[in-house]
């Protein structure tokens, strides 16, 4: 009897779908092919690939109902995020469209009179990612359209509670008229992916993912010295300083806090304030995660669904639980919904210190965590005390002053000033320590799986 992925409705726990797992014929066909297109595809013209990607784009705002509904089915996304994620896959389509082709734009450099060197950027093969449920479309598109951009064929190992839309967006790229096989998804298990890593045929790997999975990714990639980018987990601080605007400090910190449910690697997770502002920020916090709407994500009105399985569900819980039973004093704990097992009340921690669960762990659901520092330079010191270093943020009316802690004192890949980090088409995205290594998006991102080749010829 072959095994099946089961897509389970979170909100209502239906099962929506159920879907045979790839056999090792399978699996072969499915290499062989996108391995035979990359001999084609690598050929093509920038403007041609360009082409595919607008249309791509334009696929995915002719079906955003169809495919935020999907998204919303299978892993429990407010509809108003779930559209707003097809949006923004499309903006990192048309965004390569536009300057793929000039960041892949050959580079001179003059050695000295008599001859030059030529940096170029050209194209690897085809690359598996390995890629998570909690933004099933864009952690996908932000690996797709830079990569297809510059010449590479893609593999997609989706996680298995989202198959359907690894199909979905399988079926879009054919539906957009990408020639075949530049795109394929395949429904595969961890060990199966471990063999696909392994196969000659693919030239390397991105994950986006738990520390464990890329600790897994990374030793399978480095027993066959392929290349691999790895974004991992997150335990993000938020540093609020005395003379932050508390008002917008709360918003933004909440908002971050519970986008997608609180199921994001760069989502506020510690919230570390001054004592001298702490009582207050904490009452505006209580205020605004109050003011949240839970409950059915396909409402218009909702703000946060349930977390995407009932296993998730309970790791934030025993999280909540082991913290609490160290001292952290739950101050807000919104009503349970019980329509569903998958549902995590909203939760506001204080007295949190730095041997606690909630402190040393990614907590991936809406709990909010407040620390509290006697002083900035304590704030700074117990926002870098953690094994994480996905992103960050600063509050101060001294723009200035914040800018430097981000720039020169924070240890994360990413950091937002008076505001939240969020993954953007233009710039670099990635974590240190932890967290990972290498960069999607931006020029960065479109050059991690090129063949950097160097070239020195005479002056004629």
């Amino acid at each position: 009897m072959s095994k099946t992925f089961t897509s389970i409705n979170p909100a209502t726990m239906q099962e929506i779908g159920r879907y045979d797992v790839y056999s090792a014929d399978a699996i072969e066909d499915v290499v062989q092919a996108v391995s035979q297109r990359f001999v084609t595809w690598r050929t093509t013209s920038l403007q041609e690939r360009s082409d595919h990607l607008l249309d791509i784009a334009d696929q995915l705002e002719q079906q955003k109902e169809e495919l935020a509904a999907l998204m919303t089915a299978e892993m429990g996304k407010p509809i108003r995020q779930a559209r707003s994620e097809i949006d923004k896959c499309a903006w990192v389509c048309r965004y390569y469209a536009e300057y793929g082709a000039g960041f892949l734009e050959p580079q001179e450099i003059a050695l000295d009179d008599a001859s030059r060197g030529v940096v170029a950027y050209q194209a690897l093969g085809p690359i598996l990612a390995i890629m998570p449920w909690n933004f099933p479309f864009w952690q996908v598109f932000r690996f797709a359209a830079p990569n297809l951009m510059l010449g590479n064929t893609c593999l997609l190992k989706h996680a298995a509670n989202v198959s359907g839309c690894a199909l979905a967006i399988e079926e879009l790229m054919r539906q957009a008229e990408l020639p075949e096989d530049c795109f394929r998804s395949l429904l595969i298990d961890s060990d199966q992916a471990q063999q696909v890593i392994s196969d000659r045929r693919v030239r390397a790997v991105t994950l986006t993912g738990s520390s464990q999975a890329g600790s897994a990714v990374a030793a399978a990639a480095g027993r066959v010295r392929k290349k691999a980018v790895l974004e991992l987990g997150g335990s993000d601080p938020y540093v609020i300083l005395a003379d932050a605007d508390l008002e917008l400090a709360a918003e933004q910190c909440v908002s971050s806090r519970l986008i997608n449910s609180g199921q994001s690697c760069i989502a506020a997770k510690r919230f570390i304030v001054e004592a001298s502002i702490a009582k207050a920020f904490t009452e505006l916090v209580c205020q605004k995660v109050q003011a949240k709407v839970v409950g059915d994500p396909t409402r218009e009105d909702c703000d946060v669904g349930p977390l995407a399985r009932a296993d998730l569900k309970q790791e934030v819980a025993d999280q909540v639980k082991r913290s609490t039973q160290a001292g952290a004093r739950p101050i807000y704990t919104s009503k349970l919904l019980e329509s569903s097992e998958c549902f995590h009340p909203l939760v506001v921690l204080t007295d949190v210190t730095p041997e606690m669960a909630c402190f040393n762990e990614e907590v991936f659901g809406p709990v909010a965590v407040i620390v509290t520092a006697e002083s900035e330079t304590e704030a700074i010191e117990l926002a870098n005390q953690s094994s994480f270093g996905l992103g960050g943020a600063v509050f101060s009316r001294d723009l200035d002053k914040a800018e430097y802690i981000a720039r020169e004192e924070l240890e994360v890949g990413s950091c937002a000033i008076n505001g939240f980090v969020k993954s953007d088409p233009r710039l670099p995205f990635g974590g240190i320590k932890d967290s990972g290594f290498g960069r999607e998006l931006g020029s960065e991102g479109l050059r991690e799986f090129a063949n950097i080749k160097t070239i020195v010829r005479p002056i004629s």
